[in-house]
């Protein structure tokens, strides 16, 4: 900044008039100089010094993860000199050289990388105003919908669900149940304001709450095998069984299997608890809940086969929605109560065995004990 002219007084308390000379430099004029000034003060300010832009920390951000400006002037649906200009201008601002543009692709200096690992933060902050301010916006939703994946206890958290909305007469819940990767789709297509599932943590566009861990065990009904249950089972030997899966709910989306063996005939059912009946009734084998065997297991009906070669497996289950997105609230209200209810639930479900049941008739014998 130059200094043309000396004042011989304070400054003035009155706003400043602002004028614009030109693209390169402004001018600033007191308003009424002759109450404060003996003569007009006026200051030249560079143009180069003024406060970088929003627009130039986005255009900067989007290069260093496109690895390019064509790429980034593409996500940005800006044109290139555009996306060029605004990098150069913020370099020429802040007095640093922050990409390395010698090579075939542009990379990021030291100077860069440092002050990109700051500005993301402060994105990071203005994504979460603008997210704030949507939800302001938005009034009290008239409905939401949920998901439930096939490995939930449903007593457990329909009966949580049941406790939050009687108190939100105004939403209606709609209720959607869903197996394998259904409820990924159903987040990531709009389709549902939460899912109670297990998901990817390492997917920046959602955000959890931890509830469980639900162990699943490969099962076979009493008697089902010809030769002794035993630690050692691996899975070519239980190729020729039939094996009971759930079927994937998911309209689109690639299927995944989970804990299928090559080869082997498969029976496919829509959720855990038909599953279980199947598995039952000697039809077939397969992975399932601890939580929903826990009283067949002790009396013998359904015996486990985990062991090395066949170790079952462990799932987080949480309730997870896209961090991406805004939210309602009375989407927050419910998020903050699963919160608090998750120690509540990860007890009860520890503690709770299975509901009693009647006894049942198989078409395997129980073992002898």
């Amino acid at each position: 900044m130059t200094f043309l002219e000396s004042a011989e007084s304070a400054w003035p308390d009155r706003m400043l008039a602002l004028a614009t000379a030109d693209a390169v430099e402004q001018i600033l004029v007191a308003a009424e100089s002759h109450r404060y000034y003996k003569d007009r003060t006026i200051f030249v300010i560079n143009a180069d010094m003024t406060e970088f832009t929003l627009h130039d920390l986005q255009c900067f951000d989007a290069v260093v993860r496109a690895g390019g400006f064509q790429a980034a002037a593409a996500a940005l649906h800006r044109s290139h000199p555009a996306v060029f200009a605004a990098v150069a201008k913020l370099e020429r601002q802040l007095g640093l050289s922050l990409l390395d543009r010698s090579g075939y692709r542009v990379r990021l200096t030291a100077d860069g990388r440092s002050f990109h690992h700051r500005a993301q933060s402060l994105l990071r902050e203005v994504e979460g105003l603008r997210t704030h301010a949507a939800q302001l916006v938005m009034g009290e939703e008239s409905e939401l919908q949920v998901v439930i994946g096939d490995l939930c206890p449903r007593p457990q958290v329909l009966g949580m669900l049941g406790r939050f909305f009687a108190q939100c007469p105004g939403t209606r819940l709609h209720v959607h149940f869903e197996a394998v990767t259904g409820p990924w789709e159903r987040l990531f297509d709009g389709d549902a304001d939460l899912i109670l599932h297990h998901v990817d943590k390492s997917d920046s566009r959602v955000e959890w709450v931890d509830l469980c861990e639900v162990p699943f065990i490969p099962v076979v009904a009493a008697g089902f095998l010809p030769s002794p249950v035993s630690r050692s089972i691996k899975p070519e030997q239980m190729r020729e069984f039939t094996q009971c899966i759930i079927r994937d709910t998911a309209r689109h989306s690639p299927p995944r299997d989970y804990f299928t063996i090559e080869g082997a005939h498969q029976c496919t059912v829509a959720d855990q608890l038909m599953k279980k009946e199947i598995i039952l009734q000697g039809l077939g084998w397969g992975h399932m809940p601890r939580f929903l065997i826990e009283e067949e297991l002790r009396d013998g009906h359904l015996q486990s086969i985990a062991g090395r070669y066949l170790p079952g497996n462990t799932v987080e289950l949480v309730a997870a929605r896209r961090c991406d997105q805004p939210h309602g609230p009375v989407a927050h209200r419910l998020w903050n109560y699963i919160h608090e209810q998750a120690p509540q639930l990860r007890r009860a479900l520890e503690a709770a065995p299975s509901p009693q049941r009647k006894k049942r008739t198989t078409n395997r014998r129980p073992k002898e004990r």
